[in-house]
């Protein structure tokens, strides 16, 4: 079992970052992993006492699927989001400069209203994550990476008979070379990716965001209702928390230790 792909995605809702290695850190999510959102006008974020709010209280793929036109490349060294259409730069600025914030959620709330009148604001408190997971049991943080067995998406598709882009389900790593469905064998079960352990602490209950196609935007298939039809549930993928932390990089083996 082995890593095929890492995924980051710097602001929540909005496209991945391809990575070729990254580095674990003990309880965090990868580095700017969900570092910023896209706040709802009745969000209840606090940045100076940042907590876990669920992913209703944000602008994302549920509901707002016309954020998957949008390409983003986020610089963690000069803290800059760049956001592209088609290839074309549309819009880019330093996103914890207050002005260069401002005109940032000004193009994405035009960009979602056709009347230019939505309320958003990027929000983002240091050292959180706006990750979808609340804290599991048996874990110290809410914070986890998630986890996807590329063979699984392979099951689901015989049965939808569809192919699935496997970024349609916003994972951090990808694994390949293992059974389907062996990942929900993992929970409560430690794991060494890489030079890192980590500890798998839950399923990943999948909601409406998997409908949308991320190339397109559109709504597709309905992958809740596939997985319940066909499987019994609505669960993907696992959630796992770093215990060790170390380098990961693309092909890097995957083993169960305990």
């Amino acid at each position: 079992m082995r890593i095929k792909s890492i995924y980051r995605y710097p602001v929540k809702g909005l496209s991945p970052e391809g990575l070729r290695r990254v580095m674990l850190e003990p309880h965090e999510v990868l580095p700017y992993d969900r570092r910023y959102g896209l706040a709802r006008p009745d969000c209840q974020f606090d940045p100076d006492v940042p907590q876990y709010l669920p992913k209703t209280q944000f602008y994302m793929l549920m509901r707002d699927e016309k954020l998957a036109e949008l390409r983003t490349h986020f610089d963690p060294e000069e803290g800059r989001l760049e956001i592209r259409r088609d290839g074309r730069l549309l819009e880019a600025g330093i996103i914890d400069d207050p002005e260069d914030r401002h005109r940032l959620e000004h193009f994405i709330s035009g960009f979602l209203s056709d009347t230019g009148t939505l309320e958003l604001r990027i929000v983002g408190g240091v050292g959180h994550a706006l990750t979808n997971a609340s804290e599991k049991p048996g874990s110290a943080t809410y914070k986890y990476v998630s986890l996807m067995n590329l063979a699984t998406i392979a099951a689901l598709e015989r049965t939808m008979g569809v192919t699935l882009d496997p970024i349609r389900f916003r994972s951090n790593f990808y694994i390949e070379d293992m059974p389907e469905w062996l990942e929900f064998d993992w929970v409560g079960k430690l794991l060494k990716i890489g030079d890192a352990r980590l500890k798998v602490v839950s399923r990943t209950v999948r909601c409406a965001a998997t409908m949308v196609n991320p190339a397109t935007g559109e709504r597709d298939v309905n992958v809740p209702v596939a997985l319940k039809k066909n499987f019994g549930h609505l669960d993907l993928g696992v959630y796992a928390e770093v215990l060790e932390g170390g380098e990961v990089t693309e092909g890097a083996p995957v083993s169960v230790i305990a």
